[in-house]
């Protein structure tokens, strides 16, 4: 395993992300196939942790706890994150952090962060009303937080901002950072900015969601480095970048873990050819909705619509327009289908990548309105048989 040093401690380069754990049928955590993860990683060198408040609705915190309960406490790093990015009068910030510390079964965190800075959210962080940054400086001081620092998915203007206001005290900033991004959310100057200022990067979405461990043209990277996956181009870039500590991965199954292990058991940043041909990928990837399957839109949407889902059949349907997806979205029910979008627009206020989701459904209502029903697709077939 690579490891950084960060401060007075050695962090593995990879860190496993507790937002995207397996699930079972009913939606659960699947605490086995997550105990038999924490597992493989401790074994190989993995000693960096990450989960946050609203994960898996508290379940990340709970099922992450009582697994690493397991281990002795200094043979890893647990981090943990404030959700002022959903505040409310119930999230003050001594009730939440209580809490956090009960459900992870832990007396200390080792890394704590303030989450998802942007746009709305940093009015809260900035807001005298409720203390968050002064609470939280106190708990450093005195040792219940090891290491505090912010995660920001805003543009470089809030960054800026909120390093001028609270830089001297945070120790680390994450961000989301990956050959997509770095052109497309203008990650390439956000990455600048911190390293000038001398603040380390945590790296988030490494291959947004999966979206660039799947791609339609992974055949031309496997032809140049056959012996890697296409997810291990990612962090194959991001080992080129130097003030890069840890690489988050939000694993959901083993055969990821055991993938992303074994490509951080060596540094083997890509060539000048090989960061071409990325980027070349990276460019036709900018036409498809940026949806990373967050989930943070699902906390505020009224319909309770599935809005990855929605998305990502969306992002099909750009590709290919083909029946399938029709028929993904008539087996919905009326009141889950796209057209049930009131389009308040309170999910996009939530969304980290900025997508201006009641838009986006809107046009995939309207591509699947020219894609005949499956039922018109028998019929033509059945009559082009006889």
């Amino acid at each position: 395993m690579l490891y950084k040093q960060f401060a007075d401690c050695k962090l593995s380069r990879l860190g496993f992300g507790a937002m995207r754990l397996p699930t079972t049928d009913t939606g659960a955590v699947d605490e086995a196939q997550v105990e038999a993860m924490v597992r493989y990683a401790m074994d190989h060198g993995v000693n960096y942790f990450d989960t946050a408040y609203p994960y898996h609705n508290g379940q990340s915190e709970l099922v992450l706890g009582r697994i690493l309960r397991q281990y002795p406490r200094d043979s890893f790093y647990l981090a943990d994150k404030y959700p002022g990015h959903q505040i409310a009068e119930r999230y003050d910030p001594a009730e939440i952090f209580e809490e956090q510390l009960k459900r992870c079964q832990v007396d200390y965190f080792d890394f704590y962060l303030l989450h998802n800075v942007y746009e709305n959210s940093i009015k809260t962080y900035n807001d005298p009303r409720w203390g968050i940054m002064d609470y939280f400086i106190q708990q450093k001081r005195q040792g219940r937080i090891r290491h505090l620092g912010f995660s920001c998915h805003g543009g470089l203007d809030i960054l800026g901002d909120f390093l001028d206001r609270y830089g001297s005290e945070l120790e680390f900033c994450q961000i989301q950072l990956n050959y997509l991004d770095w052109t497309l959310q203008d990650a390439k100057a956000k990455y600048e900015l911190l390293t000038q200022r001398g603040v380390p990067v945590w790296v988030m979405e490494p291959v947004r969601g999966g979206m660039l461990a799947d791609l339609a043209k992974g055949e031309a990277l496997r032809a140049m480095r056959p012996e890697e996956s296409v997810a291990a181009w990612g962090f194959r870039w991001l080992q080129g970048l130097p003030n890069v500590t840890v690489v988050l991965s939000g694993m959901s199954n083993m055969e990821q873990m055991v993938d992303n292990v074994k490509t951080y058991e060596e540094e083997r940043p890509l060539s000048a050819a090989e960061t071409e041909a990325l980027f070349a990928i990276a460019e036709g990837l900018k036409k498809s909705v940026p949806c990373t399957k967050c989930g943070y839109c699902l906390e505020s949407c009224p319909q309770g619509l599935a809005i990855p889902m929605l998305l990502a059949i969306y992002n099909e349907v750009r590709v290919s327009a083909g029946v399938n997806a029709k028929m993904r979205i008539e087996a919905l029910p009326p009141e889950k289908q796209p057209t049930a979008c009131l389009s308040c627009g309170s999910c996009a206020q939530m969304c980290p990548q900025h997508i201006d989701i009641p838009a986006e459904l809107a046009r995939l209502t309207g591509e699947l309105e020219k894609i005949p029903s499956w039922v018109e697709v028998s019929r033509q077939r059945a009559a082009a048989q006889k």
